[in-house]
């Protein structure tokens, strides 16, 4: 056995005489007591220092400034807890409704804790304006279904769409683009293929104003007794026309007077068409007064509603007031591709939360 200083056996008289494995025993006892003293001697001043912290005023109030900052952090991520817990919805899938036939999906909503507690952990304050948000998808989307008409959007979701059926009323378009323009919405404007090629440079003021249009036949036939050749050679005709005005593939068919059969639905959807019927009617081709349209729309809209109208004197009237009313129900107003898409409207139109408790704006610094 090698000894890591044969050395001592020079200098050590008891180790002459000594065997030599009793001589290793005896170096190792003795680095042990070695080893035994500087632990103590690091315990000793770890009590020193320790000592010395504690009747240091400045160590005192560091220890509490970071207990405070702690209570802080988890009070906040307790806040950041509750506000998911509320927030939180689940995703809707589109389905085939026995009443009102296709009903689009709906994305579900959840707070991303990690993101917010990032947005607010600099203040170290939950500030409800700050929380981070991420959709959920839903399974089944409305491409997914089998072919059904649109006689609503998903009604969870706090938006309406406007139908304006064009095949005459030219002389109230513009009034009525005015309007729109003025309060910065858009609307879905179907256009029947013949109207389209005689006034395209009315088609055009439409598209210029950033609203879709959609296909209303070419002719304004029957679709319930049209033969499927005719239906077919109908939409194909018009689209033609629009994707000529518009460059963009048409992606709505509405039937001339919400008449059709099965087979026109099913074409229409293999062109890449859903077919849009409407879930509140203006009645406006009866010329009522603009009051009577506007206490009937707004009698009748909730969420998901298809508000079908045209161009007409009582519509050109009834369409300012009746945006102010759907605005006081909380309705946002969009295109039929805005109420059909997916996306799930987190905030009013004034900046507030859906489902928020209390209005963070109404709060001075945002925080609860």
């Amino acid at each position: 056995m090698k000894v890591r200083e044969p050395w001592l056996f020079l200098f050590v008289p008891r180790a002459r005489s000594m065997p030599l494995s009793l001589f290793i025993l005896f170096l190792k006892k003795g680095e042990n007591n070695v080893n035994k003293a500087k632990r103590l001697i690091a315990l000793g001043l770890i009590a020193i220092l320790a000592l010395l912290l504690a009747g240091n005023p400045l160590s005192t109030r560091y220890l509490q400034e970071r207990a405070a900052f702690s209570t802080k952090e988890n009070e906040l991520q307790e806040k950041i807890e509750q506000a998911a817990e509320r927030f939180y919805r689940p995703p809707e899938n589109a389905k085939i409704d026995r009443v009102w036939k296709a009903i689009p999906g709906y994305n579900g909503v959840e707070v991303d804790k990690k993101a917010s507690y990032s947005k607010m952990k600099q203040d170290g304050r939950y500030d409800e304006r700050k929380l981070v948000f991420k959709q959920i998808p839903p399974a089944v989307h409305l491409k997914d279904l089998d072919p059904a008409p649109v006689y609503t959007g998903n009604p969870d979701k706090p938006m309406v769409a406007f139908l304006i059926n064009v095949a005459w009323g030219n002389e109230y378009l513009p009034d009525m683009l005015k309007t729109l323009k003025k309060h910065h919405l858009h609307a879905t404007f179907f256009l029947e293929g013949r109207w389209a090629k005689e006034n395209p440079e009315l088609a055009r003021m439409i598209v210029s104003g950033g609203h879709e249009t959609g296909n209303h036949s070419y002719t304004h036939p029957d679709f319930s007794t049209l033969p499927e050749s005719k239906i077919k050679s109908q939409l194909v005709k018009t689209n033609r026309v629009l994707e000529a005005i518009t460059e963009e593939k048409v992606k709505w068919f509405a039937p001339p007077s919400g008449s059709y059969r099965d087979e026109a639905v099913s074409i229409a959807k293999s062109m890449g068409m859903e077919t849009i019927m409407w879930t509140v009617d203006t009645v406006d081709w009866q010329n009522p007064s603009p009051e009577t349209i506007v206490e009937r729309v707004t009698a009748k809209a909730q969420g998901g509603s298809l508000i079908l109208m045209h161009p007409t004197a009582s519509t050109a009237k009834a369409l300012e007031p009746l945006i102010a009313r759907l605005e006081k129900k909380n309705l946002q107003v969009g295109t039929v591709s805005k109420l059909l898409d997916e996306e799930r409207i987190i905030k009013n139109e004034d900046g507030t939360f859906l489902n928020s408790e209390k209005d963070p704006a109404d709060t001075k610094d945002g925080t609860e």
